[in-house]
């Protein structure tokens, strides 16, 4: 469904479209720039008042000049995708996407890197840490790779506009303590105890981490399928700009990289899915206890599997209702009974195409089901590489984890799985 002023159709009209977009080049708004480690935050028994977020700590003026060992980067924007449409009397543009580049000195890696969001976040995740450590664009960019950078369609720097996509919603919270910060207070699955990485201590109001991260906190569109079809053309139209490129998605994302790759799979040279939605088919919400999960809903959250908008299988699939659901008779214990394809099984061809990996955090809500991707995929002949993190020796880590005190060595994880399967 569409929201207001977008048809059903956006996937194919933007597209159609993408030709005459906004589609300034990288070099625009592009300087150089020395980089800097921002100093760390103030700890939370330093925090301000209750009611306040913490600011960052004062930072040292920058010197006149980078020292002639430090690393230097160009940084930059542009936007892609979009059209202009009438509303009411006046012209707005819909569907644009506000992509941030940083470039590297001395660019070693053969193709770039973009990084996508998930839910009810933005590309500012991936800038720094909460607590004023490098994120993970700098980390990358210091590989030597490419890195864009995007927030969603209708989100963020994109542009909000309820008036043109319709209703938008918001997390609160407690929701993100639960799950994505302090999962290990709320003990809701079975491995949320084991959660020990978010800075300061549990990620929780009055932690200066997390209350910087809920500043962080925008606004979403409500309706979930029409985000896919707004943000799905947007990033196509950015690979057909920038060049073939991998794809680090992070929950909410994997939608528009699977979307993506299925779609060209010449442009996706590899999709690294950071906990991607899911489980396959239906969501499930937590509760706790010895029968700690429960399907949320009858109708199918992904009528795809992985998406909402259809998928290239084989045998084609016509109508959602061509998919048949089976569902696990049982599943190991302190997992989700995953439901994957009934007979008969179709696959997905052009997935198989693009090396992929999931990666899954030892303490994430995600741990009870991400299995279940794993199968799905696996059944449909396009079968990922898996990374769990706690057998990488990286444990306590949450669905944040490019956040978290370890994460530079989960990057540097990614980045070695990336040296070994693309060429």
């Amino acid at each position: 469904m569409a929201g207001n002023g977008i048809a059903n159709g956006a996937l194919a009209a933007l597209l159609a479209v993408q030709g005459a977009v906004l589609a300034v080049g990288p070099s625009r708004a592009q300087g150089t720039v020395p980089v800097q480690v921002p100093a760390p935050i103030r700890a939370a028994s330093q925090a301000a008042p209750p009611g306040t977020v913490p600011a960052p700590a004062r930072e040292p003026a920058p010197p006149s000049g980078p020292a002639p060992d430090e690393p230097v980067t160009r940084a930059g924007y542009f936007y892609i995708g979009g059209r202009y449409q009438k509303l009411g009397d006046k012209t707005v543009m819909v569907g644009q996407m506000f992509v941030q580049s940083r470039t590297p000195a001395r660019v070693t890696q053969p193709y770039p890197l973009v990084m996508v969001h998930g839910l009810a976040q933005t590309g500012v995740n991936y800038l720094a840490t909460a607590d004023g450590r490098p994120g993970w664009v700098q980390h990358f960019v210091e590989k030597g790779y490419q890195v864009y950078v995007v927030d969603q369609v209708g989100r963020g720097r994109s542009g909000t506009n309820p008036e043109v996509y319709g209703p938008y919603d918001r997390l609160g919270s407690r929701s993100l303590e639960r799950t994505h910060t302090a999962p290990e207070i709320y003990d809701l699955y079975p491995q949320a105890k084991l959660h020990t990485r978010w800075p300061g201590g549990p990620g929780v109001q009055g932690n200066a981490g997390f209350d910087q991260f809920f500043a962080s906190q925008v606004p979403f569109l409500a309706n979930s399928q029409q985000t896919e079809e707004l943000v799905d053309p947007a990033l196509l139209a950015l690979l057909d700009k920038v060049g073939p490129a991998i794809l680090l998605t992070h929950g909410q994302a994997a939608l528009f990289g699977w979307a993506v790759s299925d779609a060209r799979p010449d442009l996706v040279k590899a999709h690294v899915s950071v906990e991607p939605s899911g489980p396959p088919f239906f969501d499930v919400q937590f509760r706790g206890g010895k029968d700690f999960w429960e399907k949320a809903g009858d109708g199918r959250a992904r009528a795809y599997g992985l998406t909402r908008m259809p998928l290239t299988f084989d045998p084609p699939v016509k109508a959602p209702e061509d998919l048949i659901v089976a569902q696990q008779a049982k599943a190991a214990d302190g997992h989700v009974r995953c439901w994957l394809q009934g007979e008969p099984v179709r696959t997905l061809p052009n997935l198989a195409k693009v090396p992929t990996v999931l990666v899954t955090a030892e303490a994430s809500f995600h741990a009870p089901y991400d299995t279940c991707t794993e199968a799905f995929l696996t059944q449909a002949g396009a079968k990922p590489d898996v990374i769990r993190l706690a057998d990488r020796d990286l444990h306590g880590n949450g669905h944040m984890m490019m956040l978290e005190t370890n994460s530079d060595a989960v990057a540097d994880m990614l980045a070695g799985w990336l040296a070994g399967r693309v060429k």
